[in-house]
Order: structure tokens, then sequence, then C-alpha cells
């Protein structure tokens, strides 16, 4: 049996250079963190016992003979892509919701891709968990999703990611001191709106034709560079939740999709009590809002927005790491084969078989 854990992840600054329809042409970077919570995916060889094949449980519960019937285009597709044959159970468990805009889409390809090596017996490293999750995302299954989720879920940590033109994609570990990562961490507040959509839906309203927004996303590129250099230098971290607040207003005339009357008044309110800046996390329009908050006004801002869910959260270091590991106690298909041979003796030890 294998247990894999796999982070969530918090973007910052870059959003929407990440898709390969803008990066391929113009480069792309996002500043993003992994955070402590995270994608569990538990799986195993499924023992010979049973009509299916394939077991799969997330919110629903799929009981399949072959690949193709699966409905979950992550399962299906990561399966036809390990070329995988043998019986499998997989569960799936979340910390977060899907469809909430924390990467969890990629947190559950990577972590079942990692998972899926693992029971074979072999170690990926990080690079191609990354690369083959984007490649199974957005080319297998052909979803709108960038490729700044993958590389987070699978390196994990406080990253510069930069997608270079000719498709590679560089994973810079930022130098920050405990005390400023520290300090950043206690500025920033996450509440969940309750609003769920399919992130890929999101984005189909403004990639499709992002050309034509060159000059908003080579802003929010630049965004990525100021957002570095107030974190590593000594000036005040509320430069950052500042630069936040102009972010999220570029993001937002990318598509009137990504925000909607009840996320902008959340923001409004929580800037009247006391947040400097903020986002909504991933593509838009419902999920989970990042606010970036002074510690004296923490607790006004929390009791403004007493409706929503708030989730307090530490950064992660880690990637996708396999935190359980038991080999197969037996090999099915080897019993299965020495049953028969069994038989096949038997009959011949009772005469009714000829050679």
């Amino acid at each position: 049996m294998i247990i894999c854990r796999t982070p969530f992840r918090v973007s910052f600054f870059g959003g929407g250079t990440d898709y390969p329809g803008w990066y391929r042409e113009h480069g792309g970077q996002v500043l993003s963190t992994a955070i402590d919570k995270y994608c569990y995916i538990t799986l195993r060889y499924l023992p010979p016992f049973f009509e299916h094949k394939i077991r799969a449980v997330y919110s629903k519960i799929e009981q399949c003979l072959t690949i193709d019937e699966i409905k979950h285009p992550a399962i299906r597709e990561t399966l036809r892509f390990m070329n995988f044959e043998r019986n499998v159970e997989i569960h799936h468990d979340g910390d977060l919701p899907a469809r909430s805009g924390m990467g969890s889409s990629s947190s559950f390809t990577v972590g079942l891709l990692h998972a899926l090596y693992a029971l074979r017996g072999k170690m990926p490293n990080k690079e191609q968990l990354a690369r083959e999750a984007i490649h199974i995302e957005q080319d297998m299954i052909k979803e709108t999703v960038g490729s700044q989720d993958q590389c987070a879920a699978a390196y994990g940590g406080f990253n510069h990611i930069i997608f270079h033109r000719d498709g590679e994609i560089e994973v810079r570990p930022l130098t920050l001191s405990r005390s400023r990562l520290g300090e950043l961490s206690d500025h920033l507040m996450l509440f969940y709106t309750g609003i769920m959509r399919t992130a890929s839906e999101v984005a189909e309203t403004y990639v499709e034709n992002l050309g034509a927004k060159e000059a908003l996303l080579r802003t929010m590129h630049g965004m990525v560079d100021e957002g570095i250099r107030i974190v590593q230098s000594n000036r005040c971290i509320c430069g950052f939740g500042e630069l936040l607040h102009e972010a999220w207003l570029a993001k937002r005339s990318l598509s009137p999709n990504i925000s909607n009357g009840v996320v902008d008044n959340l923001y409004a309110r929580a800037r009247e009590n006391g947040a400097i800046g903020g986002k909504l996390i991933g593509a838009g329009g419902g999920g989970f809002l990042l606010l970036f908050v002074p510690p004296s006004a923490r607790e006004r801002v929390r009791e403004e927005l007493s409706e929503l869910l708030h989730v307090p959260f530490t950064f992660c270091r880690n990637g996708s790491q396999i935190i359980f590991y038991e080999p197969p106690q037996t090999d099915y298909r080897h019993s299965e084969r020495d049953r028969t041979i069994r038989s096949i003796q038997s009959f011949r030890e009772l005469g009714t078989l000829k050679d």
C-alpha cells in the first residue's frame, strides 16, 4: 500500500502568464508557495476477488473493468499514461474542497502519478512529476490550465517559477530568512467563500485571446519581480500587500468572470477593516479569498467576515511525498499461475487429464 501526500498552493503574482499560449511566445513567471494543506492519495493493488478491476473513491465511487470506463478524467488519463494494467484501488482525501482555486486538480494528478510510480517501486524526481502532470492535464485531458500548479505541487516551497519561450520551466526557491518568511506569513489570512467553480471554465473566458491583453499580462509579469524585491529587502512588508491589491485590480480586468458582486463586497469590507490587499486564489470566480492583513487588524477582519470560514495556514517546504510505503505482501499474478499449475497437477494425479 502507498500513501502519497501532496501540498496545495497559494499563488501571489504572475497568474495568467503560466499558460503555454502566452509563455511560449512571451515568457512567463509566477511567485507562489506550497502550504500545509494537502491532497492524500492511498493506492494499492486490488486483490482479484472482485468483479471490478479498478476501484476509485473520491467524491464518487467508481468500479470499472477497464480504464476507458473511468469517468474521472485525471484518474483515467494518468492510468493510461502509465500504461497501468494491474488491478488497482485508489482513494482520495483532501484537506480543502475541490474547485476552490488552491491547485487541487494538479495536486491530485501529481500525487496520483507519484503514488503509481511508488507502487511500481520507482522514484521519479520533482521535475519529472511536474512535467508529466502538465502533459496529462494539458495534452491528454485537454483542460485549459496553466503550468504553475503542477510545479508547486511537485516541488513544494516558496518559489519563483519561470516559464521560458522554449518550453523549459525553471523553479527557483526564494532565499528568505526565517524571520522574513514568518513576517509575511503573519500578514496573510485565508477565507473560504463557499463559491465553487471549475478553474478551466473561468480560464477559458480569458485564455483564448491572451494576445489582446498583452499590456496587462506584461504588467502582471513585472509584479513578480517587484514582489520578490519586496520580500528579499528590508522594506516594510506592507508593500507586498499593496502590490497584491494592484495585482488583483489588474487580474479582475482580464475577464468579468474572475470576480463577482459577492466577492467584491467581501473584499471591500475587508479593506475597510484594515486589510491592505488580497485576491481570489487561482483562476477566480470563487473559492478562497487571500487577504494581506497587518496583525493588529486580523481580529477586526475576522469578525467582519464572520460568515466565511477562516482557514489558518503556514508555508510548506516539501512537495509531493510518499509518507507510507508497504510492498505488496502477495503477488496475485504469481498466485493465479501457481493455482493453475496445482490444479493441472491434481487432475493428472487423478488420471482425468492427459499430457
